[in-house]
Parts: structure tokens; sequence; C-alpha cells
């Protein structure tokens, strides 16, 4: 087995393995956004119908760490009803994701990163149990084509009646179950994973890595500050994906 895939060089692989550390150190410190910034910058040079497979798997690897070791706090009862919505979503997503050209998945990706960096947070919903199957199938559609979704569904956590650790381990039990539902669809769909497991290995190693230290490094940059270049690269990658959408 070759340890970089075809569609990588040396350089762009070495690339890949240091953007996840950061990644992960960005999510540790801050709490969400390394997903995110990790699925746009892949985008930018890798084809989505290659970048959201692989995204998939690297972090199912993160989130299924983060549940793993706070799994006495995740609320089941959320993530039962959660997973349930899921399965029907992915498969629904499925259906319309192979008739997407690849124009249209950049468009699609750029205008989402664009709304996730500058529209207001939605708030966290009061919902019953049951309106988390609801939640599942529509983000599970969504995941399928933008990768990226903590920052949504985490914004029907509410911190107030869950409680900080309980939000935290429920998302990462999520967000666990819907990458793993994805990167079965995509098998299924027909992507060949075994050229990327050496590489996806490593980065969800550097990722951990990342993860444990990510708090002390990050602690003495000024939040505001960080907030705000965080904003500005990822609106300047969106506006690529944007750009080759349009000029392909």
């Amino acid at each position: 087995m070759e340890l970089i895939p075809p569609e990588l060089s040396m350089l762009s692989a070495t690339g890949l393995v240091a953007l996840s550390f950061f990644t992960s150190m960005l999510t540790a410190a801050i709490g969400i956004g390394g997903g995110l910034l990790m699925l746009t910058v892949m985008v930018s040079f890798l084809p989505p119908i290659v970048v959201l497979p692989v995204h998939g798997v690297i972090q199912l690897g993160s989130n299924g760490g983060r549940m793993a070791l706070m799994r006495q706090h995740v609320d089941w009862r959320i993530w039962g009803f959660f997973a349930t919505g899921s399965i029907l979503g992915v498969i629904l997503a499925g259906q319309v994701f192979i008739n997407l050209s690849l124009e249209v998945l950049r468009a699609v990706l750029g205008l989402f990163v664009l709304y996730a960096v500058w529209t207001p947070k939605l708030r966290p919903s009061n919902i019953s149990l049951k309106g988390y199957t609801l939640v599942g199938v529509g983000t599970a559609f969504i995941t399928m084509f933008v990768g990226a979704t903590g920052p949504l569904v985490s914004s029907f956590l509410s911190p107030e009646k869950l409680g900080r650790e309980r939000v935290v381990a429920t998302l990462a039990a999520c967000m666990t179950i819907q990458h793993g539902l994805k990167v079965v669809a995509f098998g299924v769909i027909g992507f060949y994973f075994q050229p990327w497991i050496p590489i996806i290995a490593v980065m969800i190693a550097t990722g951990f890595l990342g993860t444990l230290v990510g708090r002390r490094i990050l602690k003495g940059l000024p939040e505001q500050l960080f907030s705000r270049l965080f904003r500005i690269v990822l609106t300047l990658l969106a506006g690529r994906l944007l750009y080759l959408a349009m000029t392909a």
C-alpha cells in the first residue's frame, strides 16, 4: 500500500498532517471551528468528492475519541432520536449527491462557509426529545454536501438546560454517528478509501496531539483578534471556492 494517495504530493500530505494538528488545537482552545477550517482548506486544492469522504473519516476519529473520553456525560436520549433521524437524512442525501457536478459542490461549500462565518449564530432551541429526530434528518442531509455541520448541530443543544459538559459530550456523540453514517454512505456511492488510510491515520493521531496541547498554546492569544483573523481566512478561502465554481 502506498503511504500517500496519488492525488497528493509529499508537500501537500505534510501540509494536511500539520493542518490536522492546528485545527484540533483550534477546536480544543475555543470549542468549535476546527472542522470547518480543515474542510475549507482541503477543498481549496482537492475536489469535494475526495475531501468530503476523507474529512468525514477524520472527523469521525476526532469526535469518536472525544465521545469515548466523555461518554458518562452524553445524553443518550437525545442521541437516540438524533441518530434515527440521521439515518434517514443520509439516505435521502445520497440519492441527490451522486447527481451533483464538481462546480455545484464547490459553490455549495463556499456559500455554506460564508453563512457559517458571517450570519448570527442560532440560539439553543428548547425542543422536545422527539424534535431531535428532525434535527438529525436535516443536519445529516446537509452534512453530505458541506461536511462540517458541528456549529449547526450545537445550536440545538442548550448549555442552560444540559450544562457545559453534557453539551460537549452529546455534540461529540451526535457528530460521531453522523460522520460514521456519512462515511458508510460514501463507501456505498463508490468512494475508494484504501489509498487514503495511511494519511488519515496520521491525521487522526496528530489531531489527538493537537487536542492535548491546544488550550496551552492558544491561551495567550486575544480571543477577539483570533476570531477576526479566523473569519478573514475562511472568507478568503470561501471566495476562492466560489471563483473556481464560476470559472470552471
